[in-house]
């Protein structure tokens, strides 16, 4: 597998912050630093989470925000053969790699498919698991099955025609607002369509771990999101929330996304 170039930023830790400037031990303890794990969804990269990681950054966490095979600045990679397994892997080989524990680990949309492969293999190491407006598979399901019908016509165009990726829609589509647009649509670019067709692996691990966040988008229209959404408010063990806003959240209101993934910790 090529080795992941990711955006890694390691802060310094708060307790030696605290004892330079004098400040209780009590305090340093509460202010605990945790590792956050960002995993962006289709045609996006580790960019769009720039605001958030930054703020989180600012307040002493550790936030690793990889961009998946084939994407961002990992475009030139993509290729036929880049499927959900290798972008599981590219998560799961930064966990491992980086020696990370007690991770809060996020994803955004189809980065719930792979938030949800990674639980499948690391999921002692997961402590909180957050899905942003993103898909929640079952066991053999495909993306391609969950897709809009638009969308389902577009992967078997690309399929049929040989082609390695489908391009992303506009910005606007993901509710961005007009000032940010020309930005998003510079940064995204074709998802892989093996991504589309394997089937998902799923075994419960998800479901296993302690601290689990949905949180629905309302002001992007799609009805699988709205079945997660149900399906986590069944359930009884998952904290939900409904933002009016749109799909792209981290970019919309990065503050407010920030402020969801602490709580979350």
């Amino acid at each position: 597998m090529v080795g992941i170039t990711r955006r890694h930023v390691v802060a310094t830790g708060i307790g030696a912050l605290a004892a330079m400037n004098g400040v209780s031990k009590s305090v340093a303890q509460m202010a605990v630093p945790k590792t956050f794990v960002l995993v962006h969804g289709a045609w996006h990269g580790g960019w769009c989470w720039r605001q958030v990681s930054d703020a989180l950054v600012k307040q002493g966490h550790r936030v690793f925000s990889p961009t998946l095979t084939g994407l961002g600045e990992r475009s030139h990679l993509l290729n036929k053969s880049i499927n959900l397994t290798t972008h599981i892997t590219d998560i799961a080989n930064v966990i491992q790699y980086e020696d990370l524990s007690n991770v809060v680990l996020v994803g955004h949309s189809y980065g719930g498919i792979i938030i949800s492969g990674v639980a499948e293999r690391l999921a002692a190491r997961i402590s909180s698991i957050v899905f942003l407006d993103a898909f929640l598979p079952e066991d053999g399901e495909t993306l391609l099955q969950k897709s809009s019908p638009a969308f389902v016509t577009a992967i078997n165009t690309a399929i049929e025609k040989g082609e390695s990726g489908i391009k992303p829609p506009p910005a606007a589509a993901f509710g961005v607002p007009e000032k940010d647009r020309a930005w998003v649509d510079s940064k995204t670019t074709a998802q892989p369509v093996g991504t589309y067709t394997e089937a998902a692996v799923f075994k419960g691990a998800r479901d296993r771990i302690a601290k689990k966040v949905y949180v629905r988008a309302k002001g992007y229209k799609s009805v699988a999101f709205d079945a997660n959404l149900a399906k986590a408010k069944e359930s009884g063990k998952w904290k939900t929330l409904e933002l009016d806003i749109g799909h792209d959240l981290m970019v919309i209101d990065p503050a407010q996304v920030t402020s969801i993934i602490l709580e979350a910790a």
